[in-house]
């Protein structure tokens, strides 16, 4: 489904060009001066890592879509300013990006929490004129969040945080254990398979109803850096450990399989000629465990989001400098694909 044709930016360049040229032949010297460039329609979807849950405020929050806890300065919002200041305007034509949305959202319709009601497909909002699409998703369908459960008894009492653990009959303090045998590879092998799956449709659906656009897909930053002893230590200011009750032997497993989730969503986009920020590559120095320097929330670290008075914790995803780091990358990608 994936036009081979050059794409309708490059269309209104050549066309700039040759008008240009014409104007300069009719317009007395001094006097033509550069038109400005058309804003790129642009749609931007995903889940919890686009929208940027623990940011506050919430886009809609008087409305159902409050339940996707889309964050009003969320990284689309961030890129779309910069890029901005580059001479590059993006016209957003929606951004749909929803906490806990899995990859077949983007064709189905997604159930928000405790039954409020539910949002559209996000593919809803692609249009015949869309020209840019940009988002992540992956890590829900993947269940990363039962990954996490099935490590830590914390976050096991926490509702709000979708998904159950793997096998919950087994104790969170030998989940590394638990990862290391056959039943536990054979589901994440399955996990994994339904992930490069369901990526390869939603990227061919982008390009099915939105023929002439760019599709950028986004990974997810690095949670567990490579000296794990950091996460024995609790962030400036905060009492909980960045990983909370995780055992310390656990946490290489969770990287591991951050770091196949990112390859598989980086060799989706290749196949499907798509483009990929890489994130995960990109965030070493900044993870959970990076103290004054860390771009991700810990798991039970307050986020600047509250649920019926009580904040509501982070859950490892990305602070303001997090935040900061998605659209700094996010944005250098859309140039350089916008301008080739």
């Amino acid at each position: 489904m994936r036009k081979t044709t050059t794409t309708a930016l490059t269309r209104r360049l050549a066309a700039a060009v040759a008008l240009g040229s014409f104007l300069a032949l009719a317009v007395p010297a001094g006097t033509a001066t550069a038109a400005p460039a058309e804003p790129v329609p642009t749609v931007f979807f995903g889940d919890s890592y686009t929208a940027n849950f623990g940011i506050a405020p919430v886009t809609d929050q008087d409305s159902e879509r409050g339940w996707c806890f889309q964050a009003t300065e969320n990284y689309p919002a961030a890129a779309t300013r910069s890029l901005a200041d580059n001479n590059i305007t993006l016209g957003i034509q929606a951004d749909v990006s929803c906490g806990a949305a899995l990859i077949h959202h983007f064709w189905q319709e997604q159930q928000l929490p405790f039954g409020v009601g539910t949002v559209p497909a996000q593919q809803d909002a692609l249009k015949e004129d869309t020209k840019l699409v940009v988002g992540g998703t992956g890590g829900n369908t993947l269940g990363f969040t039962s990954i996490l459960k099935q490590c830590s008894d914390e976050l096991r009492k926490h509702p709000l945080l979708p998904g159950e653990p793997v096998d919950p009959d087994k104790p969170a303090g030998e989940c590394r254990d638990f990862f290391e045998s056959e039943d536990a590879k054979a589901w994440l092998d399955y996990q994994f398979q339904q992930v490069e799956v369901e990526l390869e449709q939603t990227l061919q659906r982008m390009s099915y109803f939105a023929p002439d656009a760019e599709r950028v897909l986004v990974g997810y930053p690095r949670l567990v850096p490579k000296d794990t002893a950091k996460c024995l230590t609790a962030a400036p200011g905060q009492t909980e450990l960045p990983f909370a009750d995780i055992p310390q032997d656990a946490l290489p497993v969770l990287d591991q399989v951050q770091k196949r989730l990112d390859d598989v969503m980086k060799k989706a986009a290749a196949d499907d000629d798509a483009d990929f920020v890489d994130l995960y590559d990109r965030t070493g120095s900044n993870t959970a465990c990076d103290g004054a320097n860390r771009g991700i929330g810990g798991l039970l670290e307050d986020s600047k989001l509250d649920l019926f008075g009580q904040p509501i914790p982070w859950y490892a995803h990305p602070n303001e400098k997090g935040r900061d780091i998605q659209a700094k990358h996010v944005a250098v990608k859309i140039e350089t694909v916008l301008n080739r």
